[in-house]
């Protein structure tokens, strides 16, 4: 049976840097399942998704931090990369949009390096998620519990590793952001 998220409206968090894929599939799959998706930035205008290290396409920015709200929407997905999660957390703006989620306890979807950013928003302490390997310490030191899953779901965070793991990130996405 096929997940609908008709109606919902699931923001996208992310900047120059973005791991491409790991903005496409997630994107891609909530609108065939429905839903209205917008890409929310630091700035206006367009972000540069890459390939790992290699410039790819570029993405037209919906709403910048300073304008959207987290009241605004559904759910939020955090797509990785390295620079990406590096520069939002970097932002205050953005740093506030995602505290938002949390605190009208909100679904978040985060993949890959994106965790950077839940760690900024002061949002690890206490709940199990995953990332890339090289975040392990992060977590830990602010006070989550890292596990070597291709997914896991906590409180209402979603989190995978890496663009290997789409497919179980993906779904259990549409399944929580549909409930």
């Amino acid at each position: 049976m096929a997940t609908s998220l008709n109606g919902k409206r699931i923001a996208f968090l992310a900047t120059d840097g973005v791991e491409q894929i790991e903005l496409t599939r997630p994107w891609q799959d909530l609108k065939d399942a429905g839903a209205t998706v917008q890409l929310v930035s630091t700035d206006t205008g367009e972000i540069q998704g890459f390939n790992h290290l290699t410039p790819a396409d570029n993405f037209s920015v919906d709403s910048s931090t300073r304008q959207a709200k987290a009241e605004d929407y559904d759910a939020l997905v955090l797509p990785g990369g390295v620079a990406n999660p590096d520069a939002l957390r970097m932002d205050e703006n953005a740093v506030s949009f995602i505290q938002g989620f949390f605190n009208a306890n909100k679904p978040v979807a985060a993949i890959c390096h994106a965790p950077w950013s839940l760690i900024e928003a002061g949002v690890v302490k206490g709940r199990t998620l995953t990332s890339w390997p090289s975040l392990k310490t992060d977590i830990e030191n602010a006070g989550g519990n890292w596990v070597d899953k291709s997914v896991c779901q906590d409180q209402g965070l979603i989190t995978s590793r890496k663009p290997d793991d789409l497919d179980d990130f993906c779904s259990t996405m549409l399944e929580a952001f549909a409930a």
